[in-house]
């Protein structure tokens, strides 16, 4: 019988360490789970129901000479025309299909190879079966013209060279829309934008409410009265006389 006894005592304080030192390991070593079953939310998906697909998605192929009407017409030489170039976009500055597209943040000029550099970026990387793209800008309209390598001076103008669209500070250059996610074709129109002779941003339609809106904000809520606006107007240490004539009417805001 002490037997059995001692026997019994021993097991039970074998089983009372045992579950001891399991306690012990899985408060300090074994991570917490409490399977508790909860209610999911998530967000409802896109419908693209509004969106109708053209039947030509692709981008055109844009022409490296402005054709003209009268063949026996000869190609006007025109200026340099910097104005076409400065200050912001007014007209061509929102998205029509209200989804994505590339937005130039600076001015500049595009020249033929740049038309290319878009279409061809375009075509090998979106999915043409649910997405469609559309050109926001005009052909190369306004000619460069250029002299021969070692020429001297004088002679009268030079010879047309090239052809280019002069583009403004807030311009769209194209559109992104059909049934796709701005994480669909970020990546592709920011690579695409990096590209231009300009500066430019993949852009969507949130986004420009974002930024239009941070700009009135800022706006409305700046406490320094003292911007170069309030500056050039009241003539403070004779700015008039020393600012560019762009800066009177734009304040520095555009180069």
């Amino acid at each position: 019988f002490r037997f059995c006894y001692d026997n019994l005592l021993q097991k039970m304080i074998f089983y009372k360490m045992l579950r001891f030192t399991t306690n012990q390991l899985s408060c300090t070593a074994l991570p917490q789970v409490n399977n508790v079953r909860g209610i999911k939310s998530f967000k409802p998906p896109i419908l693209y129901d509004h969106i109708q697909i053209p039947e030509r998605p692709k981008l055109h192929y844009i022409d490296r000479v402005p054709n003209y009407s009268n063949s026996q017409l000869r190609p006007p030489k025109m200026h340099k025309m910097l104005g076409l170039m400065r200050g912001p976009e007014t007209v061509h500055n929102k998205l029509i299909h209200k989804q994505y597209g590339i937005q130039a943040t600076g001015g500049g000029r595009m020249r033929f190879i740049h038309f290319e550099v878009i279409r061809m970026g375009l075509l090998r990387k979106l999915d043409w079966s649910r997405m469609f793209a559309i050109w926001r800008i005009d052909s190369p309209w306004q000619a460069v013209t250029k002299k021969g390598q070692g020429q001297r001076m004088g002679g009268g103008k030079g010879s047309i060279d090239h052809y280019v669209t002069p583009i403004r500070s807030g311009r769209i250059i194209i559109e992104i829309a059909g049934h796709c996610e701005y994480l669909e074709v970020k990546d592709i129109l920011s690579k695409i934008s990096a590209k231009l002779p300009f500066k430019a941003k993949a852009v969507s339609q949130e986004i420009l409410e974002l930024d239009s809106a941070k700009e009135k904000w800022q706006i409305e809520n700046n406490q320094n009265k003292y911007t170069l606006e309030y500056l050039i107007k009241n003539n403070m240490d004779d700015l008039q006389r020393k600012v560019k004539k762009i800066d009177h009417r734009f304040f520095g805001k555009y180069v």
